[in-house]
């Protein structure tokens, strides 16, 4: 990769970590949009796992007073087992049925309210948030609005459900960068120096992002992130379609 290349990347890493930082998952769609178009499925899938572990964490820890652990305990466990699951059954990546996945998940965020009985202060529905955030993360490289669903009936505000939405995003992204690494070993010297080069950025991205989130009030944020994972989806969809076509 060349020098400009590189710091073309990083750049992204910034902007997409911010996104991140303000509605939750936009950013690590971008990002790894971006990656499947440079490397192989598997590969892409884990340097964005190592880039959102980045940033997903920084957010975590800079609004750590605002993350329900009662939550995020529970989930743990199901991201653990649906892990379990893919180890099982010695999954491996499909660049169109991943990008087809992906494309169809922002249908999620447009499904009226009431048709939702989930609530992750729940301890049985926090624990199928964990399979569900794992299991897509895992086999598709992202959870996405999939975790929304979980936290629509809560009573936490925009704040609470950001930060435990990372931290459980965090903790996917562990289980996926540690899924790879162990069924593929596939990354090499040079995505490991691309990683930890953009790892700053990642960080700083995430900074601003918190601050943006800050002058929002929560219907903008709603609003804004229904329009941002609808276009995002469908650059993953029309991909997808076109793979198999």
């Amino acid at each position: 990769m060349t020098v400009w290349a590189a710091a073309a990347f990083v750049c992204l890493v910034f902007l997409t970590s911010a996104f991140s930082g303000v509605f939750g998952m936009a950013g690590g769609l971008v990002l790894l949009w971006v990656l499947l178009m440079l490397l192989p499925t598997a590969t892409a899938i884990a340097v964005q796992g190592i880039i959102q572990l980045t940033s997903n964490g920084a957010r975590a820890w800079i609004s750590r007073e605002f993350i329900d652990w009662k939550i995020s305990a529970i989930a743990a466990t199901g991201l653990i087992v649906s892990a379990i699951v893919f180890l099982a059954v010695s999954y491996s990546p499909d660049l169109a049925v991943v990008s087809i996945s992906i494309g169809l998940m922002p249908l999620l965020v447009w499904i009226p309210k009431s048709w939702f009985v989930f609530d992750a202060s729940r301890p049985a529905h926090a624990f199928w948030c964990g399979i569900v955030a794992g299991s897509l993360n895992v086999g598709i490289g992202t959870s996405g609005p999939s975790i929304d669903i979980f936290f629509v009936r809560t009573m936490m505000d925009r704040r609470g459900v950001i930060a435990t939405k990372a931290f459980l995003q965090a903790s996917s992204h562990v289980i996926k960068i540690l899924f790879y690494l162990h069924t593929s070993r596939t990354l090499f010297a040079s995505e490991w120096l691309l990683v930890l080069a953009a790892a700053p950025f990642a960080i700083g991205g995430t900074s601003a992002g918190a601050a943006i989130l800050r002058r929002l009030t929560d219907e903008s944020f709603r609003k804004w992130t229904r329009v941002i994972v609808t276009v995002v989806g469908g650059a993953y969809l029309a991909r997808g379609v076109s793979l198999l076509w």
